[in-house]
């Protein structure tokens, strides 16, 4: 029986999307595939998920393989890359559904702390009844320490957890431990699906 649901945030509940921020901030064309390479696919990233510096000093190295004609334009996404973080279409919906119908709800995302800005900013933090994010414990998923972590500090049992995340292999890590897992494909009527033929 699923009692307790546990997503993702990126691409579960906000549309995390490089491309969709840089066309927000106006970046030109020619910037935008450097950028992203070396500021979203770069070691930096990791390194602010991981909670060992924050996204202001992200800069700091990105800046070292970003040609200076583009360092004004990179500064302007590493500060405001979350501008693309809007819920997906269907996740306040769904969130505020299951709340209702008496899951036990939780976060437990791959983030650095500007989480903390952007997150409340979409969503009420008390309708989670946990929220765990990567950079306060400096572990990442699909490390299982940080499940492990979410299930005991919050009290809860593997086999009655649902975890949804759009990466197999954070979903693979989850199921290893006994949780249920699910792999989202933007659709929350599937998820529904699932948990009911959990709980049939």
């Amino acid at each position: 029986m699923i009692r307790n649901i546990i997503f993702d945030m990126g691409n579960v509940l906000l549309d995390y999307n490089p491309d969709a921020a840089m066309e927000l901030l106006h970046i030109r064309e020619e910037a935008r595939d450097i950028i992203k390479q070396e500021l979203f696919l770069g070691e930096e990233w990791k390194q602010g998920d991981l909670g060992y510096i924050t996204n202001a000093e992200r800069y700091d190295g990105v800046s070292k393989r970003v040609p200076e004609e583009y360092h004004k334009e990179l500064r302007q996404v590493v500060d405001h890359w979350d501008v693309c973080m809007i819920p997906l279409p269907g996740a306040k919906e769904y969130v505020q559904k299951v709340k209702e119908e008496g899951y036990h709800l939780y976060v437990l995302s791959n983030a650095c702390a500007e989480f903390y800005h952007y997150f409340p900013r979409n969503y009420d933090m008390d309708l989670f009844d946990g929220i765990v994010v990567s950079s306060d414990l400096h572990i990442v998923k699909p490390d299982m320490r940080i499940y492990t972590y979410l299930l005991d500090t919050c009290h809860i049992r593997a086999e009655e957890s649902l975890f949804i995340d759009d990466v197999e292999a954070n979903v693979e890590a989850a199921v290893r431990l006994g949780i249920h897992g699910y792999v989202f494909c933007n659709s929350f009527q599937d998820v529904d699906d699932y948990i009911k033929n959990c709980n049939d």
